[in-house]
């Protein structure tokens, strides 16, 4: 069974050697996603909510390129870099997944560069 790499113009292009997603069988992986516009690789937005919102755009671009949309995840994986965030975090994360039953999440804190307030991978199964 190969490992293809997925790749789109709709999500940002990674910075080092990754992939923004890699899919073997039914199984598809993508990789860390950060608020960056694909386009013109700004930072969008300046709270927790707004960059969380194109995280999750460029997450979707990723799955729809591999076949795959949040319907299929089964793990998410949040980066945040302040603890304060949570609240703000979990309300914008609902606006994505709003049916049951919901994806397996592990939300833990790091450091991120400079501007830069949460990153998502998420793990999708497709049928």
């Amino acid at each position: 069974m190969a490992k293809i790499e997925i790749r789109t113009e709709n999500a940002p292009t990674p910075v080092a050697r990754f992939s923004q997603g890699v899919r073997k069988g039914n199984i598809l992986q993508v990789a860390g996603q950060v608020a960056f516009d694909p386009a013109t690789g700004d930072i969008v937005g300046t709270t927790v909510a707004e960059q969380t919102r194109q995280t999750f755009k460029n997450v979707q671009a990723v799955l729809a390129a591999g076949g795959a949309s949040l319907a299929d995840v089964v793990m998410v994986r949040v980066y945040l870099t302040d603890t304060a965030h949570f609240a703000e975090l979990n309300e914008t994360y609902a606006e994505f997944f709003t049916e049951e039953p919901f994806s397996a999440r592990t939300t833990v804190y790091v450091g991120l560069p400079a501007g830069l307030l949460v990153e998502i991978d998420v793990l999708a199964v497709l049928d």
